[in-house]
């Protein structure tokens, strides 16, 4: 038994160690530790028996080992880490980051570890949940439609997952925490240090009740191009991404990137025609690479695990068409109702060939059913048939 405790606690260290080296995602030191294990990495890591690609991310904190301490230190602000080896770690949720290429998606990789703060449980917390993000300069209209759609989902035990930002960041954990509802926040800074410094008190309580979560090791300040790979974290924990109100140039476009590329539905409320805090979202819209939601009935059809068509809804996006067979129907299901995905990814979403794959999605072009862009191929919106 002490050796069995002894090897976790080695691969533990090992885990914690590695996290510190690279502070965030590193897809190269994934697959070094996907090839030789956890603890070998560690230790080629050390000693700099490293494939070039890991030279220079780790060369400028290779040589401290903070992991004792930093164990320590999350242990006495009352928080944890989840690295792989435990019951904790969220797998599923995270699957799709494992999937993306390392070259075109270089903040893709899977987190090494999770730094957490709350007493749910991150997978369980994480079964049904929707991100909520939007505007740091949100206004009253942002705010009202954000706390209603949040809250209503917090109350039916959705998890509303964001990034304690200003604006509808902010609005989304608190609509969860009036109804005392799930929420977790993911920061781009270590959970020991409040981002930003004003919502120390709102961050605080989502620990009291919730969750507080990040990749990065305590101690570490938010840096600019942290956000951007926290992002994949917000759309990667939930099964869907809101936008209640953006502007043209919003960081939330980001997250919706993020969704499209995992194969999750993004969602955009609509706001008046000649407000600039919406044009984020009718652009996403306008594009396609968000679907238009008004109420929390819309959302939960889109990113509920059902898919039940609401009464009277026209729907954009047809189900499997009943003529299509075999191959073609079997990819056609695997492709999101909205949002995209490239051929490879395809294949962890049914039982098919690469080759088989792309040819089915050539005979699906042909027919008019599908497209493809630069994010992948992706449905197409069909008119349903009807009389005059």
């Amino acid at each position: 038994m002490a050796s069995g405790a002894g090897k976790a606690d080695e691969r533990r260290l090992a885990w914690v160690y590695l996290s510190r080296v690279v502070e965030g995602p590193c897809a190269a030191l994934s697959a070094l530790i996907e090839s030789v294990g956890v603890v070998e990495a560690a230790r080629a890591v050390r000693e700099c028996e490293l494939p070039e690609s890991l030279r220079g991310p780790t060369r400028r904190r290779r040589e401290i080992d903070s992991a004792a301490d930093d164990l320590e230190l999350i242990e006495r602000i009352g928080g944890r880490v989840v690295t792989p080896d435990d019951p904790e770690w969220p797998a599923w949720r995270l699957l799709g980051l494992s999937q993306l290429e390392a070259g075109r998606d270089p903040d893709g990789a899977v987190p090494l570890v999770l730094w957490v703060r709350g007493p749910r449980s991150l997978l369980e917390s994480s079964e049904r949940a929707l991100a909520v993000v939007g505007s740091r300069c949100s206004t009253g209209y942002g705010n009202r439609v954000t706390g209603e759609i949040a809250g209503d989902l917090a109350a039916q035990g959705w998890t509303i997952v964001s990034g304690a930002a200003f604006g509808v960041d902010a609005m989304a954990h608190r609509a969860a925490l009036a109804v005392d509802g799930p929420t977790i926040a993911v920061l781009a800074c270590g959970v020991d240090r409040p981002y930003p410094a004003q919502h120390e008190r709102l961050l605080a309580e989502i620990a009291d009740v919730g969750l507080v979560v990040s990749e990065y090791p305590p101690g570490t300040v938010a840096r600019k191009h942290h956000f951007l790979a926290r992002n994949r974290l917000i759309a990667a924990f939930a099964d869907g991404v809101l936008v209640t109100e953006a502007g043209l140039r919003s960081g939330a476009r980001n997250t919706v990137k993020w969704a499209r590329r995992l194969g999750r539905p993004a969602l955009a409320i609509p706001g008046p025609v000649t407000s600039a805090a919406s044009t984020g979202c009718h652009r996403m819209i306008r594009d396609g690479e968000a679907l238009l939601v008004t109420r929390t009935e819309e959302v939960i059809d889109e990113a509920g695990p059902l898919r039940l068509s609401l009464p009277g809804s026209a729907g954009t996006v047809p189900d499997t068409p009943e003529h299509l067979t075999g191959d073609e129907a079997a990819v056609f299901a695997a492709l999101p109702a909205i949002g995209s995905r490239l051929p490879h990814e395809l294949t962890g979403h049914c039982p098919l060939s690469l080759p088989a794959i792309r040819a089915a999605l050539v005979a699906l072009e042909i027919a008019g059913l599908v497209g493809l862009d630069e994010t992948g191929w992706h449905r197409k919106a069909l008119r349903k048939s009807g009389g005059r």
